[in-house]
């Protein structure tokens, strides 16, 4: 088994930090009435989800990194609708909600959570590692495919 470089440690790094994040943002949740509306809780089942796509990728990473990286996309992906909500309750409910109502009505704009934007900061960090992660991987078998012509 060989030394784990960079990129594998930066991607785990961010998968460890996702896990961490998702954890703190969905804590407290479940069994109350967040967990079980018809829009909320399916947010919450998509960031638990990501929860454990995550730690899979965190695993997965030092085995195949690009593996790796595109389950850190996917739930990247399952967790970011649960922070928007956080930090845009209103909008997010507008686009998506087709209806819905909330039992207590939130202040509209912008709602400045801090674990919320963490959470969103964290996502974008991730993406990026996972994508270049990619890009060093497409670029090691361009410059592979060419020493072999």
């Amino acid at each position: 088994m060989k030394k784990p470089g960079t990129q594998q440690l930066s991607l785990a790094l961010v998968c460890l930090v996702g896990v961490f994040v998702a954890l703190r943002n969905s804590s407290g949740l479940d069994g109350t009435e967040f967990s079980g509306g018809w829009l909320t809780g399916p947010l919450l089942s998509m960031t638990d989800v990501g929860i454990v796509l995550f730690l899979l990728a965190l695993i997965v990473t030092f085995v195949s990194a690009r593996v790796g990286a595109a389950i850190g996309l996917a739930a990247s992906l399952l967790c970011l609708p649960l922070y928007v909500y956080f930090i845009a309750p209103v909008p997010f409910n507008q686009i998506f909600g087709f209806g819905h109502e909330f039992k207590v009505q939130p202040s509209g704009g912008l709602h400045w959570d801090r674990w919320a934007i963490a959470g969103v900061l964290t996502l974008a960090a991730t993406v990026y590692v996972c994508l270049s992660n990619f890009a060093a991987h497409n670029q090691g078998q361009i410059q592979s495919n060419n020493n072999h012509l």
